[in-house]
């Protein structure tokens, strides 16, 4: 998405910022050939600390990449003259581990400064998550620069809801390419973490404006979840969002089956005929998952705005400013 008003920054900033090679393997293997093994490290020293950070590591990388495609745009902090994503309604006071980003790209930046994006550190990071975590390992592309510019208009138009339903979400995605499996398999990410009470009040006290809690919740979870989210009751309180919160599993997928599924969003996959078809057999086959999760990060990964970037020194600001273009 590509809105007219950034012209004039694009055009200014094209000498010091350039179109991207493609994406490939081992891509910073001559220029930075430990690249891949100093972010690694990063996310498992952070995880050591605080393991939930695994989790919220994995969601930045699909939080970056669908809004205007994955080039660090995320990162960016706000400046007087730039809104940008992290204050946007699908981010605030829900993603975390920003910091972990940032001790990442300077770990880098000492060993090989100016080479190696922020946008690619997500990429990397994101998979290191899930492989510290039990989950599988893959080859990432890498070789993407960092955006100019970010949008928290972009962020609010384009993330879903917790709220969101099936349907919603795979028109959503087809609109990226990406199928209902992929979806399912995406989805799959809530194997670790946390959510807020906050995402599912309403699900337990009034959903779809009944009054009443949503009828697909198991009645012993939605004990559970009454005594974890009372009504009127801190909404930063945290639940796992599987059973293994700590382990990248399929757990997630047996849990929707039973009605235990912590999110709306997550809950109508198994409700939704296109859906459920896929959750049943990532509940029963552990390996489809696998496989079709890493399908889905790839072509996730893949997601691409077309616009000028350049390798920032550091995540939360762009190395240089526009100078007032002239009408």
């Amino acid at each position: 998405m590509l809105h007219t008003a950034l012209l004039p920054f694009l055009l200014l900033n094209f000498a010091v910022a350039t179109a991207a090679p493609p994406l490939r393997p081992h891509f910073y293997a001559e220029t930075c050939p430990e690249a891949e093994h100093l972010v690694r490290d990063v996310i498992k020293k952070n995880m050591e600390r605080e393991p939930r950070s695994a989790a919220s590591v994995n969601r930045l990388q699909f939080h970056d990449c669908f809004v205007n495609g994955c080039d660090g745009s995320l990162l960016l902090d706000d400046t007087p003259s730039m809104l940008g994503e992290k204050l946007s309604l699908s981010n605030i006071n829900s993603l975390r581990s920003y910091e972990v980003i940032d001790e990442a790209k300077e770990t880098l930046e000492r060993v090989c400064p100016g080479v190696v994006s922020c946008a690619d550190i997500l990429i990397m990071a994101a998979r290191d998550a899930v492989v510290l975590s039990g989950g599988p390992d893959w080859e990432v592309k890498l070789g993407r620069q960092d955006s100019l510019t970010a949008s928290q208009k972009d962020a609010d138009d384009i993330m879903p809801s917790p709220r969101a339903n099936a349907s919603f979400l795979i028109d959503l995605f087809s609109k990226f390419n990406l199928s209902a499996k992929d979806l399912v398999a995406l989805s799959g990410s809530h194997s670790i973490g946390k959510g807020r009470c906050f995402s599912i009040v309403f699900r337990l006290y009034n959903q779809s404006g009944t009054g009443r809690p949503d009828p697909t919740i198991s009645p012993i979870f939605r004990e559970n979840l009454d005594k974890l989210c009372p009504l009127g009751g801190d909404g930063n309180v945290t639940g796992g969002l599987d059973a293994t919160p700590e382990r990248f599993d399929n757990q997630y997928f047996k849990d929707l089956m039973n009605g235990r599924g912590f999110l709306n969003s997550d809950q109508t996959l198994f409700t939704y005929p296109k859906t459920s078809q896929y959750v049943r057999l990532f509940a029963r086959n552990r390996n489809e998952f696998l496989k079709a999760f890493v399908e889905g990060m790839i072509k996730l990964g893949d997601l691409q705005s077309g616009r000028p970037g350049e390798i920032r020194q550091n995540c939360r600001v762009v190395n240089s400013r526009p100078i007032d273009v002239l009408p």
